[in-house]
């Protein structure tokens, strides 16, 4: 569907909408919480609020912790309890506290130090950025102890590093020891900021040029592509390419070039490579999913080209706020940069429109030296005239009543040999729904309550090698194993859930991940064919027990 520069109104829109959406059927297993069969390990402390910004140790065996006032090392190394290492205090001080009051901002809930940003530097420090009282500030921690570095700053001025208002999306990146956000830089939070930090090599820290607009960005998640060196982030803006009467949304991915340092006289200290899309995802027949909420990054196995690297990304809606409703698009890195090696239109009298020329050097790394003309033309031009479309043109889940708000995948092996990708989507409501796609649709395999009170601000984050995931919100940190095999008890159960992670060992007569199984797993991921895989088995256990009832 093209939308053309008619001046529509979005309501208009909605004679649009031909196919209702078909419902994904229900999960094939609930654990509320605290349920026996689906344990979960819970760090929590009452003096200890808002554990949000995770980011796991290259070893696994610790868990950094980005809290309110504080940041935190929490020993993860073993499988069933998660125990605090260190704990570092980092409050405003009384003075910055009143003055954030006497701003209008509340004491409690708006002026503490909320850690929004927490990423490693290199082998022995942590970067962390936190809103401090509506005046963000910065600091190196040596990540052994949590102490703040002396050498080379603390208590720096964070602005354009994370987000003076504790409610409002960043995202921040560390690649090659150099930092990448995209956030505000304003107490109002209205002037949105893409820059890089800590540079390198003797290259100035670049930012945003003021001409280069984005409307009133949602910052979500942000990702980086070593073998060109270009760095990604991932956002909702209003899109002012269309002209409609209402504001119209758009979920868009920039690119940025990780060594830019600017122009020589036209963008100094300002973006080169600067170029953003839009980001398609919209099922046929149906308005388009245009506010995206989370991004997961899946790299391809080895062996395999970083083309192959696909985002899975969950979309909502504008026009329906109120609802459940959700979806999520996967797309190709390849087909993303296809879209910045094309075609830009250029903004002039206050409309984007279609570029006459060709230029070859929109959306390019290594301008520095770049004649005033090409940086003129790059400067006028920041907006790719196509759209990435997804995987297959169309979403590969679509909810009509489960809000998702996060989301992480991993791909593995079936007992067949086979692959498939596992979703894992966390609800508004509390629940983590566990998903495979499969060939021709998805199968909710589980869903699990991981917490109780809806949540303003949480983050999930995945760790393969450990097999777990980490859930962060204001009531503490849960940590799910993404496969809780022994939970099914008869072959029956097991073949049910189609779970690939899980198959039944007819040799030992229990259900157990299918790397444990030496061979001969009974697993059928596509179709649960319990008569085919199960045969000798049925009689071990009664073929539904009243837990899928």
């Amino acid at each position: 569907m093209a939308y053309g520069s008619l001046a529509w109104s979005l309501s208009a829109l909605l004679g649009l909408l031909l196919t209702p959406s078909l419902g994904l059927e229900p999960p094939r297993i609930s654990f509320p919480l605290e349920s026996p069969e689906r344990p979960l390990p819970l760090f929590s402390q009452p003096d200890i609020k808002n554990t949000t910004t995770l980011l796991l140790s290259d070893d696994g065996s610790t868990l950094f912790v980005g809290a309110q006032d504080a940041v935190l090392s929490l020993d993860v190394s073993q499988p069933d309890v998660i125990t605090m290492k260190t704990k570092m205090e980092w409050k405003p001080p009384p003075d910055v506290l009143h003055e954030c009051t006497t701003k209008g901002k509340k004491e409690t809930t708006d002026c503490p130090n909320f850690v929004r940003v927490l990423q490693p530097i290199n082998a022995t420090h942590l970067y962390a950025c936190g809103t401090f009282a509506y005046n963000p500030q910065d600091t190196y921690m040596d990540t052994d102890t949590l102490t703040m570095a002396k050498v080379p700053r603390k208590y720096n001025n964070g602005r354009g590093c994370c987000p003076f208002n504790p409610y409002q999306r960043n995202t921040a990146i560390s690649v090659d020891g150099e930092l990448f956000t995209a956030t505000t830089n304003d107490f109002r939070g209205k002037t949105p900021m893409v820059s890089r930090h800590l540079s390198k090599d003797g290259r100035p820290d670049v930012s945003q040029d003021t001409s280069v607009t984005l409307n009133e960005p949602t910052f979500v998640s942000s990702a980086s592509d070593t073998s060109e060196g270009k760095v990604y982030f991932f956002f909702s803006e209003v899109g002012n390419e269309y002209s409609f009467l209402d504001e119209f949304k758009v979920a868009r991915v920039a690119q940025v070039c990780k060594d830019d340092s600017g122009g020589e006289r036209i963008l100094q200290n300002r973006w080169t490579s600067f170029a953003k899309a839009e980001l398609l995802c919209r099922p046929p027949k149906e308005l388009p999913f245009n506010i995206i909420q989370d991004v997961f990054t899946l790299t391809p196995s080895e062996g395999y080209s970083t083309q192959d690297i696909i985002f899975y990304g969950i979309f909502t809606s504008q026009w329906s706020v109120a609802s459940g409703q959700s979806a999520v698009c996967a797309f190709r890195l390849g087909d993303i940069k296809d879209v910045f090696a094309g075609n830009y239109k250029i903004f002039q009298n206050h409309q984007w429109s279609p570029r006459m020329d060709k230029s070859s050097n929109l959306g390019k790394c290594g301008l520095a030296n770049a004649s005033d003309t090409t940086l003129m033309a790059v400067k006028e031009s920041f907006l790719a005239s196509g759209s990435v479309r997804p995987i297959g043109s169309a979403p590969v889940l679509n909810s009509p009543d489960q809000r998702y708000s996060r989301i992480a995948a991993l791909r593995t092996k079936a007992a067949n040999g086979q692959d498939y990708t596992i979703l894992f989507l966390l609800s508004e409501s509390g629940f983590l729904h566990k998903a495979v796609l499969l060939n021709k649709d998805t199968h909710i395999i589980e869903e699990i309550q991981v917490f109780r009170q809806p949540q303003l601000v949480k983050n999930i984050l995945l760790s393969t090698s450990k097999g777990v995931l980490y859930v962060g919100t204001s009531e503490g940190v849960t940590q799910v194993p993404v496969s809780q095999c022994s939970s099914y008890k008869s072959c029956a159960q097991c073949v049910l859930a189609r779970d690939p992670l899980c198959g039944w060992d007819p040799a030992s007569g229990h259900c157990a991940s299918v790397s444990a199984i030496p061979a001969n797993a009974r697993q059928d991921v596509e179709h649960g064919n319990v008569m085919k895989e199960c045969q000798g088995s049925l009689t071990a256990k009664p073929l539904l027990d009243d837990h899928y009832n």
